[in-house]
């Protein structure tokens, strides 16, 4: 049987041909679909059908990459199984870029043809001005226009497994998003892992809705749920975002039996007043990651159903979820190794730690081959694929413990890495960015503890004069204006000086003594982080 995603989606279209595959709740005030949007597997085949005619004729094939720009509209997914069938990559573009950023991945991606909403048009323009590329564009709203002519001609052979389907950017230690090159097996893998897992986690084909308010351009919605809702038949609700004030009645009117979440969500539907749909709902379990152990429990005796902790990654496919009781709701445990997954605890030197000992984890598939199961490789960064890779066992950057049971509980994040509300920010690629600026002689960007957004983006500033409050506004502009607006920093502190190694190394963590607050002293910038 052909492991890609053309083949998988033709078997189910078929078996669940009436059934509805991709539902968008009523929204008056979005700029798209305001009434809603419902489309069935059936009919969903007629439109990528149709969409891969047009592609076809206009030379676009296996091997090539096309980059997607259409926010959360259904026709993101439409666009990607239409892709996927004929064995081109689809690269998914996030909204929130800044010119610069889309530029650097439509050099790196080297695609072969852009493809924008409406309202994102401007924003892909400029991205293809500022990239120096000759890039043949295209503004889609609900169907695929006809298309500008392929300036190069696809391969011949046939679309396999083996064959890229996605190339999804990721933050990178290195200032860098990095290109993680994802196959088709690999994508379907990721849909049979996670319908598979059990316990608490049921879907049933004809029946199971998820919701899932998550962006398009990540993998959690548009690879590892995408393609679970494909395996088993179920269908997948998609809001624009997330909004506290809608949860409830679009969970109700769309008839979710499931919902996936992030850490922010939970305090904000907790913090809200009883609102009525909250008794009309219909879901089973959510999954997610990153809820407080606080308020895990009173969320589930509040609302009635399960929130069941995961873990997972753009590079490794099978996630750790706790979904099988007795869970540990009132700790951070995240799941326990199984076959196909093992899971060591290691130090800096790559040896294992003794259990309930903080250490990295690490995984592989088993010990013969420890790759199945993952992506294929950063673009472009082969080095830094085999470093990730060293000793046989991919190194997830995450701290953790395993206690005597296997169950692994999660400690901390990848120092380089600030992770606010769901998103993944390079610490280095926001120093890189105030770097650049006059004012400032050095420069350490870390993440500080935020009760709505888990983490917050903080620039530790060493002026080259005093800092003052016009100054730290005047950087924040600098950093709003050429990175996404998340990444721009949610409080500027000068200091006097910051520390570094003999190698000019920058200690963060000698920045700030003992029991000292970070953000004492600190200019507060994060109710201006807001999409422009």
């Amino acid at each position: 049987m052909s492991r890609t995603i053309g083949a998988l989606f033709e078997r189910r279209a078929a078996e669940h041909a009436t059934f509805p595959f991709l539902i968008v709740p009523v929204d008056k005030e979005r700029g798209y679909h305001p009434d809603g949007y419902e489309i069935s597997y059936g009919d969903a085949a007629k439109v990528v059908d149709a969409w891969c005619a047009r592609l076809q004729t206009a030379g676009y094939g296996h091997g090539h990459r096309v980059a997607v720009l259409l926010e959360n509209r259904p026709e993101m997914l439409l666009m990607k199984l239409a892709l996927a069938r004929l064995g081109i990559s689809w690269v998914p573009v996030n909204p929130d870029y800044r010119p610069s950023e889309l530029a650097y991945l439509l050099q790196d991606s080297g695609a072969a043809l852009a493809i924008a909403a409406p309202n994102m048009e401007p924003l892909m323009r400029e991205g293809i001005g500022e990239s120096g590329r000759d890039l043949p564009m295209v503004v889609m709203e609900r169907d695929l226009p006809e298309l500008p002519m392929s300036c190069d001609a696809p391969k011949s052979d046939p679309v396999t497994g083996e064959t890229e389907a996605s190339l999804i950017y990721t933050s990178g230690t290195t200032g860098r998003p990095k290109g993680c090159i994802m196959s088709h097996d690999y994508e379907v893998q990721m849909g049979e892992w996670y319908a598979t897992r059990g316990g608490l986690i049921q879907f049933t084909a004809r029946k199971s809705k998820v919701y899932c308010p998550l962006p398009l351009f990540h993998v959690n919605a548009a690879i590892i749920l995408f393609m679970g809702m494909i395996e088993t038949g179920s269908a997948q609700i998609i809001p624009e975002r997330f909004r506290a004030s809608a949860w409830w009645r679009e969970l109700a009117e769309t008839g979710a039996t499931a919902a996936h979440y992030l850490g922010i969500v939970i305090p904000a539907l907790m913090n809200r007043a009883p609102d009525p749909y909250e008794k009309k709902h219909k879901v089973e379990f959510a999954v997610g990651a990153g809820v407080e152990p606080t308020l895990h429990r009173p969320f589930e005796e509040r609302f009635g159903f399960p929130l069941i902790e995961v873990w997972g990654m753009t590079e490794m496919c099978r996630i750790l979820a706790d979904c099988h009781e007795p869970r540990q709701i009132d700790t951070r445990a995240m799941g326990r190794p199984q076959p196909g997954l093992d899971v060591r605890v290691v130090d800096e030197h790559d040896q294992e730690v003794p259990r309930g000992q903080e250490g990295e984890m690490v995984l592989r598939y088993d010990a013969k081959t420890p790759r199945k199961g993952a992506f294929s490789g950063y673009l472009n960064l082969p080095e830094a694929t085999e470093e990730a890779w060293r000793g046989g066992w991919f190194h997830t950057g995450d701290t953790v413990t395993m206690d005597k049971t296997d169950m692994i509980f999660f400690v901390d994040r990848k120092k380089n890495i600030i992770r606010r509300s769901g998103e993944n920010i390079a610490a280095a690629e926001i120093e890189a960015c105030l770097q650049e600026h006059p004012a400032v002689e050095r420069v350490a960007v870390i993440a500080v503890e935020d009760a709505m957004r888990d983490e917050e983006v903080m620039a530790c500033i060493q002026p080259v004069l005093a800092g003052s409050e016009a100054m730290a506004e005047e950087l924040f502009d600098h950093c709003f204006k050429h990175l996404a607006y998340y990444k721009a920093p949610g409080w500027v502190r000068f200091l006097d000086e910051i520390p570094i190694t003999g190698t000019q190394k920058i200690q963060k963590h000698a920045i700030f003594g003992e029991g000292e607050a970070p953000t004492d002293g600190a200019f507060d910038f994060r109710s201006r982080k807001k999409r422009g």
